[in-house]
């Protein structure tokens, strides 16, 4: 064969050498190289700031109950009423035996002492032991209502009532019980210096206290409007829960101070005279009187009962 040129045989070193099928060749020894191991990293020890120990909270002060309202009592002179003129004007006279007109009034005051309950439990406050009486129109019968409402209160055993003229234009209501005039709720609202409970006179009748008109004003709604009548009227029932304010107010239609009262009791009583009120002046008085959550109609001077009821007559009055 032709020569190979030397510089395409490799050197030995790097030949390739074929072992035959029975030779056996020792494999060498081969010592492990152990891989280099990383030093530890030094550990430092972090040092340890203990921190200020945060103050021991202090206990709050418990408040001490709030001492309990003192009862606001009136002190005020009592005079007589009387009884004659009591019943020559037709109302319910004290101590004397049991009338139709007793008992119709009897289940008037029952029904508003009942609402009174219910009002009160809502959440009413002072106002569930306010009632206002009105009308629609002068000559209907809200001051013979007021009064005789209030004589049938006064009547209850755990109970007392504050009747209020509130009627400042024509007060009325110390003309018909026989009682002296004095300063009154007007004076009251007026001036600052004039507690409410100072001018409420007593009466013999137990239970029953009258608080008069005041002096007269051309600004009795503007006074009624004002933050201080919430005030005065409050202070009349302050530490008192069996004490109950009737209102005798002007007439709805024929003067605003009705509107403004409406603003400060649960109750209102809307007296219409059967042969004589209209239904328009009916429905406009009620929504004059809107601001009362509960608004009760009585009708005055009927003489004919489609039930055939007639009060009185267990009693041995009227046959």
């Amino acid at each position: 064969p032709a020569p190979i040129p030397a510089d395409l045989v490799p050197p030995a070193s790097k030949r390739r050498r074929y072992r035959r099928a029975d030779e056996v060749v020792e494999e060498a020894e081969v010592t492990p190289v152990p891989e280099p191991v990383a030093p530890a990293p030094e550990v430092v020890e972090a040092e340890v700031v203990a921190a200020p120990a945060a103050p021991a909270p202090v206990p709050a002060a418990a408040k001490p109950p709030a001492p309990p309202v003192k009862p606001l009592e009136f002190t005020g002179e009592r005079y007589p009423v009387n009884r004659q003129h009591l019943r020559d004007q037709g109302l319910i006279v004290p101590e004397s035996s049991v009338t139709a007109l007793l008992e119709e009034f009897r289940i008037v005051k029952r029904q508003l002492l009942y609402n009174a309950g219910q009002l009160a439990q809502q959440g009413m406050g002072p106002a569930a032991q306010r009632v206002l009486i009105c009308s629609p129109h002068p000559g209907e019968g809200k001051s013979f209502t007021a009064v005789n409402l209030a004589l049938a209160i006064a009547a209850e055993k755990e109970s007392e009532v504050l009747l209020v003229d509130a009627d400042f234009a024509k007060p009325s209501v110390l003309s018909m019980l026989g009682l002296p005039g004095g300063p009154g709720l007007m004076d009251a609202l007026s001036d600052p210096g004039v507690d409410a409970a100072d001018c409420v006179i007593g009466t013999d009748i137990p239970g029953l206290w009258v608080l008069p008109a005041g002096s007269a004003t051309t600004s009795d709604s503007e006074y009624l409007a004002s933050s201080r009548t919430r005030v005065v009227l409050d202070r009349l029932l302050e530490g008192a829960p069996n004490r109950f304010v009737i209102f005798d107010s002007p007439p709805a239609l024929a003067a605003s101070p009705a509107a403004e009262l409406a603003k400060y009791v649960g109750q209102a009583v809307v007296v219409a005279r059967a042969d004589r009120t209209g239904s328009g002046a009916l429905e406009d008085a009620v929504s004059l009187l809107s601001a009362c959550p509960n608004i009760q109609l009585l009708l005055n001077a009927v003489h004919f009962s489609p039930s055939g009821r007639r009060f009185g007559s267990y009693y041995g009055y009227g046959g």
